[in-house]
C-alpha cells in the first residue's frame, strides 16, 4: 500500500519528463503515488503512457487547461476515447483562469471549454480536476466556476458531479460553498512557507482536503531551490496536520481515505 498520494503533478512536463527514471525511482523509494495531470491532448496522452508503464504508482487526468494551449481546438471524441481508460481517474485540469486576461472574449472562450469538460466528466462518470486562478485581490474566478458547476449539476439531475479544486487559494466563504456541495480542495507547497492559508485550512473539514505538489512547480520547504517532485508531497501532508492540530498519522489516513473516495486510488 502507498504511504502518500500526490493528486496533482506534471510528470508529463519538463524538466520532470526529461528525468522520468529518476523521478519514478524517488517516488518508489518513498512509496509515493501520483496523478499526472494533462494540460492538453498531447500531455494527456503522455500521462497515460507513463501510467501504463508504471500502473502501480501512477494515475492520470485528461483535459485541456483553460490557458496553456490556445492553439488546440478541443476534440470531444478524442478526449472521450482517452477518458474511458481505467487509468484515467479525473477530467482536467479544467476550469477558468482570470489571472492575466479578464477580457469578455477570453472569459467566454474558457467557459465554453469548461462546460465541454463537465459534459465529458458526466458521460464517463469521473471527477473534475479544477483549475481556478483568480485575478489579484478577487474571488471572481471561484464564483464563476461554482456558478457553472452548480448550474450543470442542476441540469444533470440524477448524475452527481464530483469535483476537486486544485491549488486552492480561495477564502473561507468560497470554501464553505465548495463544502456545501460536498466537493474537495487540495493544497500545495506554499502552505509550508507562508501562513496565508492557515485560517482557511483550519476552517475546512479534513474530509474535504487533499494534498498535491503541482510538480514541477511550487516546491515546499525544506526543498526550496530544487525542482518540485511528487515525493515531496509528504511535506504537504505534514503541514496540513500541523495547521489542523492533528496527529500526522491520523491526518495521513484521513487524506488517503479522501483520495480513495474521490479518485478510487488506494
Amino acid at each position: 500500500m502507498l504511504n502518500h498520494i500526490d493528486i496533482h503533478s506534471h510528470l508529463n512536463l519538463k524538466p520532470l519528463l526529461d528525468d522520468q527514471e529518476g523521478v519514478i525511482l524517488r517516488m518508489r523509494n518513498a512509496n509515493i503515488g501520483a496523478v499526472t495531470v494533462g494540460v492538453d491532448y498531447k500531455t494527456s496522452k503522455i500521462a497515460l503512457d507513463l501510467a501504463n508503464e508504471n500502473p502501480d504508482i501512477l494515475w492520470v487526468t485528461v483535459g485541456q487547461h483553460p490557458n496553456d494551449n490556445l492553439d488546440e481546438v478541443f476534440d470531444y471524441e478524442k478526449y472521450l476515447e482517452l477518458a474511458k481508460n481505467e487509468k484515467v481517474v479525473a477530467i482536467g485540469e479544467t476550469g477558468l483562469d482570470y489571472f492575466r486576461d479578464q477580457s469578455v472574449g477570453n472569459k467566454e472562450r474558457q467557459k465554453e471549454l469548461f462546460i465541454k469538460h463537465i459534459e465529458l466528466a458526466l458521460e464517463v462518470g469521473k471527477p473534475l480536476m479544477i483549475h481556478a486562478r483568480p485575478a489579484k485581490n478577487s474571488m471572481n474566478v471561484y464564483e464563476d466556476v461554482l456558478d457553472i458547476l452548480e448550474s450543470c449539476q442542476l441540469k444533470a439531475k440524477n448524475q452527481k458531479l464530483t469535483v476537486n479544486f486544485h491549488f486552492f487559494v480561495g477564502d473561507i466563504q468560497i470554501a464553505k460553498r465548495i463544502i456545501k456541495n460536498n466537493w474537495t480542495m487540495s493544497f500545495d507547497g506554499p502552505i509550508t512557507f507562508t501562513t496565508d492559508y492557515n485560517e482557511v485550512i483550519r476552517s475546512i473539514p479534513i474530509e474535504n482536503i487533499m494534498a498535491e505538489t503541482d510538480a514541477p512547480f511550487a516546491t515546499p520547504i525544506p526543498y526550496r531551490g530544487k525542482t518540485c517532485e511528487p515525493y515531496m508531497v509528504v511535506e504537504i501532508y505534514k503541514k496540513i496536520a500541523e495547521i489542523k492540530n492533528l496527529d500526522v498519522e491520523v491526518c495521513q489516513k484521513a487524506i488517503n481515505q479522501n483520495v480513495a473516495r474521490i479518485f478510487g486510488i488506494s
